[in-house]
């Protein structure tokens, strides 16, 4: 596991951002490199924020998974209701290029009730209210630190040939 690193193909990307529980449209499944960036800061219990987000996740997975180079930035915050100070914030990196057999990943930015934390005090103010999402930061830090990391993948046949 090496430090995070943008990917080669970065400074080609032509990003499509999509707002709070937006699905990205099936034509994008097509794009390659996909670069997309989600505003996810209304993850809320009492007004939908958090349904709408889970909604949405299925159609995001669904268009990056076939994809050889893939860039996503997001930028997160859990609180209980909408323009309540939130619980916790987040911005996240997530790539892979399939044909490099490499992918990265980095969490930055966290706070909690506006101060600057670690993920470590963002995962203890997590656990009690959104204990999954607690745990995956915690799977996180316990790889990536503070400093996120990159990665090897396993060969892909179809993105080795497509380059």
């Amino acid at each position: 596991m090496d430090p995070f690193v943008e990917p080669g193909f970065a400074a080609g990307c032509t990003w499509h951002e999509f707002g709070e529980g937006e699905q990205p449209p099936l034509w994008l499944t097509f794009v390659d490199p996909l670069c997309v960036e989600y505003s996810k800061r209304d993850i809320t219990i009492d007004d939908g924020g958090a349904l709408r987000f889970l909604a949405a996740e299925p159609s995001r997975f669904a268009i990056a998974m076939v994809t050889c180079h893939y860039y996503q930035k997001d930028h997160w915050s859990v609180q209980s209701t909408h323009g309540a100070t939130p619980w916790v914030t987040w911005d996240g990196q997530y790539w892979w290029d399939k044909a490099a057999r490499r992918a990265g990943a980095r969490l930055t930015n966290f706070r909690i009730d506006g101060r600057t934390v670690g993920v470590g005090d963002a995962v203890a103010a997590l656990e009690p209210v959104f204990p999954d999402v607690a745990h995956a930061l915690s799977d996180y830090g316990r790889a990536a630190g503070e400093t996120g990391m990159t990665v090897s993948l396993p060969y892909d046949l179809r993105c080795a040939l497509a380059g």
